[in-house]
């Protein structure tokens, strides 16, 4: 796996932190990395303007995916700027880290 640090480009925020996500490293396309980061984001695919690879590079293709490096910080630059368009909040069973079983668990 590959882990990143993405977060949303948005200097309004006062806490802007970043989520760390993994990819597969069989799967290094630009169009997985930005499912993967718009499913962890709560953010929709089709609102992203681009994906900019801090501090200032641009990643338009496949290869430039494919030359990421563990822990690399990427920001997600929206194109609308207002957020209740863009954010939804995942539902539970959406969530990393959701475990199904463990939810039906009764005691």
């Amino acid at each position: 796996e590959l882990v990143l640090k993405v977060r949303i480009q948005n200097p309004n925020l006062r806490e802007n932190d970043f989520i760390e996500i993994e990819l597969d490293r069989q799967e290094l396309t630009y169009k997985e990395l930005l499912r993967v980061s718009c499913r962890e984001l709560g953010v929709n695919p089709e609102n992203i303007h681009k994906i900019r690879k801090l501090p200032n590079t641009m990643l338009r293709k496949d290869k430039d995916v494919a030359r990421l490096q563990d822990f690399q910080e990427l920001e997600l630059v929206l194109t609308v700027s207002d957020k209740n368009v863009l954010f939804r909040v995942p539902t539970l069973s959406e969530r990393s880290g959701y475990n199904k079983k463990a939810s039906e668990l009764t005691y």
